[in-house]
């Protein structure tokens, strides 16, 4: 029986190494993608890993869900195990959130099980221990190090942190920091590195902002464009007419039909409405939390920890998690507001129907977004159901 298995996980490991094959990737990180299940290459990892491979700059436009950080994470691995190994950090992996760090750090853990490299998330809101630790990181070499844009340039202002070896540079959700503000923060951060270092940036959306980032800071760039994705056909999109005041009786009717779902997510587009809310459904004895910018590190890890376990069944949050985090089995998405900008919205309702699965998502429309609904019907070409409340 023992002798079978080993035969078993020998033949799955050369289907895997097949469907990969045309990368040459070292054979620790065909193990990786065997244990982790990934079976064929994405269109995004598809474009992106030759021209990584071969030392391009990229700019890439790809959503969440779409396998980016695989794209650039694989590449980089098989480079840093084709090289002679020192002690010194390598990539730098800069993201607007410290749960998209840490997110991206977790998966680098699964595709570096079989080698010797290692990564360490760096993010601010911590100890003075943590910030101890994060220090130490560096110092030891990590070769991956992944972080926010504030904590890092912290940890570049003083003479510990020697840049003369990075080699890939990686920003991902580019859009998102700058809508956070973080131009001038990554400005700074590119010009303290090698000028010949691999820069890759990704990005959901391309604005003319993005343009002019791409166009300061990479060199010849490689354009890899995987276009807009419509929300999931298994995702049931309705939408309700409600004046503000009479938004709090409507959801609460909404969550009391759907006792039985096992996560929902109400996203609301200010901390105060967040907290609001929360209260109101505590109300209705449904077991319910709060995610925001404003809850400290440890509270924001803990929230979310128990969601996916299963913890806290309705979860009300700012954008923070609109993106990037990946949370299985959302039942319902359900939108405060109309999200200002299209993308966001497909973002927000991707959350659930994951992995063809199904899904629900409700949208509140006031008087005034009436026209911002309409042009999310018209990028995402279809009619949405709508009700008078």
């Amino acid at each position: 029986m023992y002798l079978f298995k080993i035969l078993i996980r020998f033949c799955f490991y050369y289907i895997y190494k097949m469907e990969f094959d045309k990368f040459n990737f070292e054979e620790n990180i065909y193990e990786a993608l065997e244990l982790m299940n990934f079976k064929n290459p994405t269109p995004v990892q598809q474009k992106a890993i030759p021209k990584i491979l071969d030392g391009d700059d990229i700019i890439a436009c790809a959503q969440t869900g779409t396998g980016k950080t695989a794209a650039f994470v694989l590449p980089i691995l098989d480079k840093l195990l084709k090289r002679k190994k020192i002690n010194s950090v390598n990539t730098i992996i800069i993201t607007p959130t410290r749960e998209l760090a840490k997110q991206i750090d977790s998966q680098i853990e699964g595709f570096a099980y079989f080698t010797n490299n290692s990564s360490y998330a760096i993010y601010g809101g911590g100890s003075g221990i943590e910030y101890e630790r994060q220090k130490q990181a560096i110092c030891k070499g990590t070769e991956i190090i992944i972080c926010t844009p504030g904590r890092l340039l912290a940890h570049l202002e003083f003479n510990y942190f020697d840049t003369s070896t990075i080699k890939h540079i990686v920003l991902d959700e580019a859009d998102k920091m700058l809508d956070m503000g973080f131009y001038n923060d990554i400005i700074k951060i590119i010009n303290k590195f090698p000028k010949n270092s691999q820069k890759l940036l990704f990005s959901a959306t391309m604005p003319n902002k993005i343009r002019k980032l791409a166009n300061k800071i990479l060199k010849k760039p490689s354009e890899i464009n995987i276009s807009i994705s419509k929300p999931a056909s298994g995702i049931t999109q309705t939408a309700y007419m409600v004046a503000d005041e009479k938004k709090v009786n409507l959801i609460s009717n909404i969550l009391k039909k759907r006792k039985n779902n096992n996560r929902i997510l109400i996203f609301v587009s200010s901390i105060k409405n967040v907290k609001e809310i929360n209260k109101q459904i505590k109300k209705i004895k449904l077991i319910s939390n709060e995610m925001h910018s404003g809850l400290s590190q440890l509270e924001r890890e803990e929230t979310i920890r128990k969601f996916k376990n299963d913890k806290i069944n309705i979860l009300v949050t700012t954008d923070i998690l609109s993106r990037g985090i990946d949370i299985k089995n959302v039942n319902l998405v359900i939108n405060y507001e109309v999200p200002f900008d299209p993308e966001d919205y497909i973002h927000r309702i991707g959350r659930t129907a994951r992995a063809q699965k199904t899904g629900e998502a409700i949208t509140f429309i006031n008087k005034k977004q009436i026209k911002l609904f309409k042009k999310i019907e018209k990028v995402i070409e279809k009619k949405i159901k709508t009700f008078k409340h």
